[in-house]
């Protein structure tokens, strides 16, 4: 399994990288999670955009899936015509949440392009993965993913506080991309994100071989948030996501 960082900055695009969105491939089969504000640029630096096969929307602000809609118009009005629908997978509400964006009327809105599957907890096979996913704790219906194949496991928290169910979701896991918005000492809202402190006790209380730190808000000092992950009882390796970064999971 190959894991691609296409954008890593939390909340908006920030001046190294555009918001959240991840490649995963496996077996000639290409997954992305989450497409948020400048993404499907940055994803033509490292993939074919229109050999994606599968989309999944960790949750519906908008830096994790408002590219969503340009990559309609590409996929939609591409030279050569119309590309076949792809699955998104998503919370309930994408299919009319990307039509909104797009001031379209929700039917059909992106259903010709896009096959939009409801997320739930639960797993279910998504080309060669089984991918299972669990509700985090967040201010709107968010996700975390859990990505097996080949007998290696990739987990994302998407975005979220500090949450049990990102601990099982993540356990034994191979790589954890975690969400590390917040720093400590602050004056920080509850039950929306993570500090790296708080990544890195995830990390150890789910005993992963790795953690990468992500969705790091651009006025923050990346510096710092990996201090904090590094200042816990973790003790495997521990790195701050980069666009382009790549991570050969299981070789």
């Amino acid at each position: 399994m190959r894991l691609t960082v296409i954008g890593c900055s939390g909340s908006f695009p920030g001046p190294d990288s555009p918001a959240s969105c991840y490649l995963v491939e496996a077996d000639g089969f290409a997954m992305l999670l989450d497409l948020g504000n400048g993404a499907l640029g940055s994803l033509q630096r490292y993939h074919d955009m229109f050999a994606i096969d599968a989309v999944c929307i960790s949750h519906l602000h908008a830096d994790h899936c408002v590219d969503l809609t340009g990559y309609w118009v590409a996929r939609t009005y591409c030279p050569g015509g119309k590309k076949p629908s792809i699955p998104v997978y998503g919370p309930a509400d994408t299919a009319d949440r990307m039509a909104r964006a797009y001031d379209f009327a929700s039917d059909p809105g992106m259903r010709e392009t896009f096959d939009f599957i409801t997320l739930k907890q639960r797993s279910v096979e998504i080309g060669p993965f089984q991918v299972t996913t669990a509700a985090m704790n967040h201010p709107v219906d968010a996700y975390g993913f859990r990505i097996e194949h080949g007998g290696v496991v990739l987990a994302y928290s998407g975005d979220t506080g500090v949450s049990s169910a990102l601990v099982d979701l993540a356990r034994d896991a191979d790589l954890l991309l975690c969400e590390a918005s917040f720093l400590e000492h602050r004056e920080n809202p509850p039950d929306m994100h993570l500090t790296g402190r708080e990544a890195g006790e995830h990390a150890a209380r789910a005993d992963v071989g790795m953690l990468v730190l992500t969705h790091l808000l651009p006025w923050n000092d990346p510096a710092i948030s990996l201090a904090e992950a590094k200042n816990t009882t973790f003790r495997g390796n521990i790195e701050v996501a980069r666009t382009g970064a790549v991570y050969e999971l299981g070789r």
